[in-house]
Parts: C-alpha cells; sequence; structure tokens
C-alpha cells in the first residue's frame, strides 16, 4: 500500500516536472484576482476620477460637458478597442503594427491564456489605458471644442497613434520593445503621446475668449481633490497591474508610485509658499498628478531613491513647465495637460535610465549601462513625439474638414457647452419645481 502511494507521488511530480519543462502556460488565481482588481482601479481612474479632477476645474457652465467628455470617450474607445485596437496593439504582424488576426477578439476564447490569466482579461486591463489616455486629452480643449469633432479627433487618433506607439513599446515585437525600453505604465504610450496632442489641440482649437488676460479659476475644488484621490488609488491598479503578476515586484511598484506621488505634492507646495506666500489645494493636486505621471514609466525598476528623486524632478520641471513655458509661448493648455503629462511623462522615462541601476536602488545590476539605456529612452521618446506631433496635425485637419471646424460657436461658448451642447444644466439653484416649470415651452 505505502509503495503504491509513493509510486503514484513520485508519477505526479513528474508529470508536473514534465509540464514546467515544457512551458505550458497554466492560469494563476492570484495574478487574474490582481488582475482583476486592478482593471476596475483604471476604469476608475476615468470614471468618475478624471471626470471629477478635470470638472472640478471648468466654469460651472461647462461641468456637463467635461463629465460628458469623458463617459463617451469611455464607450466609444472600449468599442473601438473591440473592433481592431487590441489587434492592432498586441497583434504580431510585424515590428510596427499588430494586424487585425484578433480583430472582435477573433480565437480568443474563455480558456485562452495570456502568460498566466485569461487573455479576455489582458483585453480588458489594456482597455482600460485604450480609454484614459484620449480622455486626458480633453483637458487641453475643454470648454470649446465641438462635440462631434472631439468624438471623431479620439476615434482616429486612438487607432493611428495610440494602437501604433503601443505595439512598439508593449508589443511582444515591437521595435521598442526589442530595444529594451522602460516603460511599465505608460510613460512613453500615454502620458507623452496625451501630452504633445494637448498641445497639438490647444493650439490648432485655439484659445479660450480673453486668454491669457482673463483669469479662470476653477469653479470647485473640492470635486477636484476629490478626482484627484480617485486617480490616485487608480493608479496603483495601473502601476502596479501592469506586471500582471501578484507578487513581491506588484508591491515594490505600488510603493514607489506612492512616495512619488507624495514628494511631489510637498515639493510643489513648498514651491508655491515660496513663490507667492501660500500653498494653494489647486497647486498640490497637480503636484500629485504630476509625480504620478513621472514615476509610471520608471515604477517597475526603481526602489524607493529614485521615486523621491522622481517625485521631486517632476514637481520642479512641471510647475515651471505649466507656468513660465506655458506663459512664455501663450497656448490654452487648459488644464495642463502638456505640462504635467507630457513633461512628466518624459521626466519618468528618462531617469528610469538612471535610478534603475543598483548603484540608486533599482533593480539592474552588473552589466547595465546607464548611458546605453537612456539613449534608448531619449531615442523612443524622440520618435514618439514626432509621430504624435504629424499625425495629430493630421488627423485635427482632417476633423475640421469633416466637421465644419473644431470649435462652438462664441456665443455657444459664452453660454457654456452645459446648455448649448446638452440642453442641461449642472447645477439648478432656488426652487426646483419652478425652474422645471419654466422650461417647459409655451403653447
Amino acid at each position: 500500500m505505502y509503495k503504491c502511494t509513493l509510486y503514484f507521488a513520485l508519477a505526479a511530480l513528474l508529470f508536473i516536472s514534465d509540464t514546467a519543462w515544457a512551458g505550458e502556460e497554466t492560469i494563476n488565481q492570484a495574478d487574474t484576482a490582481w488582475i482583476l482588481v486592478s482593471t476596475a482601479l483604471v476604469l476608475l481612474m476615468t470614471m468618475p476620477g478624471l471626470a471629477l479632477f478635470y470638472g472640478g476645474l471648468v466654469n460651472a457652465k461647462n461641468i456637463l460637458s467635461v463629465l460628458m467628455h469623458c463617459l463617451l470617450i469611455t464607450c466609444v474607445t472600449s468599442i473601438i478597442w473591440l473592433v481592431g485596437g487590441y489587434s492592432l496593439a498586441f497583434g504580431e504582424a510585424s515590428p510596427y503594427i499588430g494586424g487585425l488576426d484578433k480583430a472582435f477578439l477573433n480565437g480568443v476564447s474563455a480558456g485562452t491564456l495570456s502568460g498566466t490569466i485569461p487573455e479576455y482579461l489582458f483585453f480588458a486591463f489594456q482597455m482600460t489605458f485604450f480609454v484614459i489616455t484620449p480622455a486626458l486629452i480633453v483637458g487641453a480643449f475643454v470648454e470649446r471644442m465641438k462635440l462631434s469633432a472631439m468624438l471623431l479627433f479620439v476615434a482616429l487618433w486612438s487607432v493611428l497613434v495610440y494602437a501604433p506607439v503601443c505595439h512598439w513599446v508593449w508589443g511582444g515585437n515591437g521595435f521598442m520593445y526589442e530595444w529594451g525600453v522602460k516603460d511599465l505604465a505608460g510613460g512613453i504610450v500615454v502620458h507623452i503621446t496625451a501630452g504633445v496632442a494637448s498641445l497639438v489641440a490647444s493650439v490648432m482649437v485655439g484659445a479660450r475668449k480673453g486668454f491669457p488676460q482673463r483669469a479662470f479659476t476653477p469653479h470647485n475644488l473640492p470635486m477636484c481633490i476629490t478626482g484627484a484621490g480617485l486617480l490616485w488609488v487608480g493608479w496603483f491598479g495601473f502601476n502596479a497591474g501592469s506586471g500582471l503578476t501578484a507578487s513581491g515586484d506588484a508591491a515594490q511598484t505600488l510603493v514607489v508610485t506612492h512616495l512619488s506621488a507624495c514628494v511631489a505634492t510637498l515639493v510643489w507646495a513648498l514651491i508655491e509658499k515660496m513663490q507667492t506666500g501660500r500653498v494653494s489645494a489647486l497647486g498640490a493636486a497637480t503636484g500629485l498628478i504630476a509625480g504620478l505621471a513621472a514615476i509610471t514609466p520608471a515604477s517597475g525598476d526603481v526602489g524607493p531613491l529614485g521615486a523621491i528623486v522622481i517625485g521631486a524632478a517632476s514637481a520642479m520641471i512641471c510647475q515651471f513647465a505649466s507656468t513660465k513655458i506655458k506663459m512664455r509661448f501663450a497656448y490654452d493648455d487648459s488644464l495642463d495637460v502638456v505640462g504635467v503629462h507630457g513633461v512628466g511623462g518624459l521626466v519618468g522615462t528618462l531617469l528610469v535610465a538612471v535610478f534603475a541601476s543598483s548603484s540608486f536602488g533599482g533593480k539592474e545590476e552588473q552589466g547595465y549601462s546607464v548611458l546605453d539605456q537612456l539613449w534608448i529612452q531619449f531615442s523612443a521618446s524622440g520618435i514618439t513625439i514626432v509621430y504624435t506631433l504629424v499625425l495629430s496635425v493630421g488627423i485635427l485637419y482632417v476633423v475640421k474638414a469633416v466637421c465644419g471646424g473644431l470649435r462652438v460657436s462664441d456665443e455657444e461658448e459664452e453660454r457654456g457647452l452645459d446648455l448649448s451642447v446638452h440642453g442641461e444644466d449642472g447645477y439648478v439653484y432656488g426652487d426646483v419645481e419652478q425652474v422645471e416649470t419654466d422650461s417647459i415651452p409655451a403653447k
């Protein structure tokens, strides 16, 4: 009896060993559970996180417009991801584009795996990145762009800009992936592309009426801070989920993400205190987002020291870009997408080359060359900036021709997009019943 049990145990061990050596993939329930949570966290970043953060920063007469932009972008890009976006980004047709072999999730079933998680889950997780990237760009042209033009721009830009760049960096045979570029969660793919497109859009759509002489003050800073908090929480899934494992690496990624955000918030507040004698809630929230954007590409490779330096550097550089540079060149990037996300993403993308080194507490050990990696990071960033710039200009010219212009009329802008575009008001003052009665047209 004991011999039979022993033989059975040995046979089972040999079978498990053979399976492991054969490299057969099996689902990992811990990884799957963590990425399920991470997918929900990243979606939370767009709706309601980004929607509330942006919504609190605009005029009260445009709050619904911003919320609707984020909502509609979520729906439109999710469908595009299914139709062909996922296949273009993660197919393997060439080093430059993924092809359409997996359009409409062709060949994918509940039992299909991507690494140790179901491919359906990998599809969903990456879809949330596809959603939030164009949503970030909304901050550059709030309060003045046509809804139809915005949606057409987002649809074309997602397919022609995001999907190829995503394939270059994260696709299994993308040429930047083959270079060994470091971008765990989207310093290049998300923040640099969104920042460059935001600069193009803010210039081509044109400034808000009265810019830069008129002061545009946020109408609801508590809403803005709430949105920033939701983004902060969601960013743990954004960064720590991007390794696709429930592991010590994910835990380290979460910690350095948090540290960078904290340091950037404090440094931005200190800069404001030195410049104005006050610490603003808006400045602290903006510093928080800058620190999160900058650590995004580096979070899988750096330790606490790298997180602290990257957080501090992002606050100083992004604050300068969002104030001095923007005013110097007078482009109306309304909610500082260029200065915070574009510049922050670039800062982290370059600094990861330095702080990934074990000399600074990073994960790269013997044989790692900071200069070689810095050149890879610089080259990948430069190519992405030029490509995104050229394509964004071309797409906006097409959208302008198709939609009869990019922006609403002066009258609609003055009235506010909530009423002029959506026929609704975000805030109702006074007697609600009386307002409803007055809104009924006379017969």
